[in-house]
């Protein structure tokens, strides 16, 4: 079973983490142009506005293999407290447990202790995984609610 870490994004695991899913991003990125690489803002990944996880394969391990986080963002249009997961990633050594799908309700938990009603992502139609993993947590396609160039799919999942 995995580990989740509670880290900054600019602790060095964080960085390091990112740069090699930003590096596989744009090494697989489908469209000219490439991929835009965005370093998450620090201060949004801050409790109670959001948290950053770092996944390791033991605990104790200070070997990290992933990571994921959420960060508040402007309510729904119904007024709903929302939150966004962003940075969802695995190496490819441990794909294939499951473990995506339990950082994914791992960071739902931690969406609702921050009182969110739901949970908002995008990603990239090209990630087929990621998509077939969100559709079976239960995550809904909704119209785009940003203008993130890397994205073509947008999703939402009701938390309470």
């Amino acid at each position: 079973m995995p580990e989740f870490t509670e880290v900054s994004v600019t602790d060095a695991g964080s960085i390091a983490l990112l740069t090699q899913y930003f590096s596989d991003r744009a090494s697989t990125f489908p469209h000219a142009g490439g991929y835009r690489t965005t370093f998450p803002t620090p201060e949004q990944f801050v409790p109670p506005r959001g948290q950053f996880l770092l996944v390791s394969e033991q605990p104790e391990s200070r070997t990290f293999v992933g990571c994921g986080g959420i960060r508040r963002i402007d309510d729904g249009a119904d007024g709903a407290v929302r939150y966004e997961a962003k940075h969802l990633w695995l190496q490819p050594h441990v794909r294939g447990r499951g473990w995506g799908g339990l950082l994914l309700a791992e960071l739902e938990r931690r969406a609702r202790d921050f009182g969110a009603a739901e949970l908002v992502l995008d990603t990239n139609a090209s990630l087929e995984a990621a998509g077939r993993l969100y559709q079976r947590a239960g995550y809904a396609d909704v119209p785009p609610y940003n203008d993130n160039p890397n994205a073509t799919n947008w999703y939402r999942k009701v938390l309470v």
